[in-house]
């Protein structure tokens, strides 16, 4: 699978291909938000579960006709069976409160974490970012 970029979004390297992590700088729009979406629902094509960290510690906003998208509900959907754990880093304090609620509710096992805690998600999802090759 190849690596995914898309404006503010850009995919993170692991150490584990079972382990997708994504971080966000900046505004989310609808183009990134579909990309995103279309990218994991290939993911998803290919592996029964995965888990999933999204590192929002730059993060300003995102426009919210996105979850209107075709694919992304589709993907929003499928994550609930696909998914098994999802570590959120640095989400706005309304967000946390959103994700604690929905951990209770959905089948997905799902954590907010603060900046600080950047190395317990990594642990939660059971990966570590690659680093890059030397000379790179």
């Amino acid at each position: 699978m190849t690596d995914f970029t898309s404006g503010p979004i850009t995919q993170i390297k692991t150490d584990t291909p079972r382990v997708h992590a994504f971080r966000v700088e900046g505004h989310i729009d609808d183009n990134a938000s579909e990309a995103l979406a279309k990218h994991m629902n290939a993911v998803f094509d290919r592996y029964d579960t995965v888990n999933m960290l999204l590192d929002l510690t730059e993060f300003t906003r995102s426009d919210w006709d996105t979850m209107l998208n075709r694919s992304v509900l589709t993907s929003r959907l499928r994550a609930l069976t696909h998914v098994t754990r999802y570590a959120i880093i640095g989400p706005p304090e309304r967000g946390k409160k959103l994700i604690d609620m929905m951990d209770k509710v959905i089948p997905v096992k799902a954590k907010a974490f603060k900046a600080s805690e950047m190395s317990a998600a990594w642990e939660f999802v059971g990966a570590h970012p690659r680093r890059p090759a030397r000379g790179n």
